[in-house]
């Protein structure tokens, strides 16, 4: 699926554009879409947004969810605040490695505007004042010189979207070329991928459960690995997810011959990770 980042303020219309994009989709072009979205995650985002942690994880959380739905055909939309360009550079070498073209939506607006549109919203839906000024000053805008903000459009509320110049950035453009740090090897064997993820899957379950009877400086065994978990402290589910999901994307792209390696190459992975 080609791949639409939108970015700007808190408040500044992201989810409106998003819903316009979507409707000239599915109406003009007969495409199925696919929304990805704080909301559409569960995103507290007072609570998110006040600890670095939090934020960090929902970004992991939102970037999976593209990966999962991303592949040559339909569309996704990521509505989101996407003010990181590191975050921003991250989706667009998930988007070159599926070959599949992105775009970048940038909602242009001002403080005093997106300040005056927090305030007209519900107040469960609104941002805290410290939170919205906070997520306006850390805000990193697009730039149409960046390979991955490009083909780059830039809104401004009352503006008019080009539907058309979106679908010809999309469906009509070739997408960007892999490269050895994108593309996947072919795997050594045809369950590879299958003992991969059952490998993985089945060490962060002992893992938690072991965490249980543990203290910090304890080991933990993982059958089939030579090695141990050094647990120096309290390890999240979602943590130790996201460091799964980067050791699969690796071993991916450098597979290995004897799966019975793979516990002691992930506990070894961990064990640097999580330091």
């Amino acid at each position: 699926m080609p791949c639409i980042v939108v970015c700007g303020f808190p408040c500044s219309g992201k989810s409106t554009r998003t819903e316009e994009i979507k409707q000239y989709l599915e109406t003009q072009c007969k495409r199925s879409v696919t929304v990805i979205s704080d909301h559409s995650i569960g995103v507290d985002r007072n609570l998110v947004y006040a600890d670095s942690k939090q934020e960090k994880e929902t970004r992991g959380t939102l970037k999976s969810a593209v990966q999962r739905h991303i592949g040559k055909e339909d569309v996704v939309i990521l509505d989101s605040l996407n003010y990181i360009k590191g975050f921003r550079y991250e989706l667009y070498c998930i988007t070159k490695a599926c070959q599949t073209p992105q775009c970048t939506v940038f909602c242009d607006s001002n403080r005093e505007m997106v300040s005056l549109s927090n305030q007209e919203r519900p107040l469960e839906e609104r941002y805290t004042q410290e939170i919205l000024d906070a997520l306006v000053m850390r805000f990193e805008p697009p730039n149409s010189n960046q390979r991955w903000d490009s083909p780059l459009f830039t809104v401004q509320r009352g503006d008019r979207l080009s539907g058309e110049q979106i679908v010809d950035a999309l469906l009509n453009r070739k997408p960007p070329p892999p490269n050895m740090a994108t593309q996947n090897q072919p795997l050594s064997s045809t369950n590879f991928l299958y003992e991969l993820d059952k490998i993985t899957q089945d060490a962060v379950g002992v893992i938690m459960a072991g965490q249980k009877t543990c203290v910090p400086g304890d080991e933990i065994s993982i059958p089939g690995a030579k090695e141990k978990i050094t647990v120096l402290r309290p390890l999240t589910l979602g943590e130790l997810q996201r460091h799964r999901r980067q050791f699969i994307v690796y071993t991916k792209m450098h597979p290995v011959n004897d799966v019975n390696t793979l516990c002691n190459m992930f506990v070894q992975y961990l064990n640097k990770g999580l330091r």
